[in-house]
């Protein structure tokens, strides 16, 4: 028997928000949106996804209202702007228990100039960090990636501003 595809037996709103960002795949398009992907191709390349998946997963974030399409880019909404304390609590819970290598990529309060605690705040000023003040740096963690994307992002760049590929 065939898994559904959504959770309407369920009476919670984490099961409503699941719906929306539950599937393979979709957090990841999530954060590469917060990292400055924009278009359809550099989302392709980045994720090494089957091409109809990407399409299908990108009109469903469209149409929930997480991203917006203009023209032929794909641009992060204020609704998709506020997943990124998950996209931070995910990435540091998976350096946590299964990066051997340490971290590809670290968050840093731009600025202070310190990288966020696991809880998105700034050790320094003891504030949340909100993602327009969030540069992304190369971590230790291994760069084996080839991508235009993957390359952008060896240099530190400052969340939701567009990848340059």
């Amino acid at each position: 028997m065939a898994l559904g595809k959504d959770y309407a037996r369920q009476d919670c709103s984490m099961a409503r928000a699941l719906e929306v960002i539950g599937e393979r795949w979709t957090m990841l398009i999530i954060r590469d949106a917060l990292y400055g992907v924009r278009r359809f191709s550099d989302f392709l390349a980045h994720l090494d996804i089957p091409r109809a998946v990407l399409s299908a997963r990108l009109q469903s974030l469209v149409e929930s209202g997480v991203l917006e399409k203009s023209g032929h880019e794909y641009v992060i909404t204020e609704m998709g702007e506020e997943l990124w304390p998950v996209v931070h609590a995910l990435a540091r819970w998976g350096e946590r228990y299964f990066d051997d290598c340490g971290p590809t990529r670290l968050y840093v309060h731009a600025g202070c100039a310190v990288r966020l605690a696991p809880d998105g705040t700034c050790p320094e000023c003891g504030r949340a960090v909100p993602p327009e003040e969030v540069e992304l740096r190369p971590g230790p963690g291994g760069h084996r990636r080839t991508d235009p994307v993957s390359l952008a992002l060896r240099e530190p760049h400052r969340l939701l501003r567009p990848i340059q590929t």
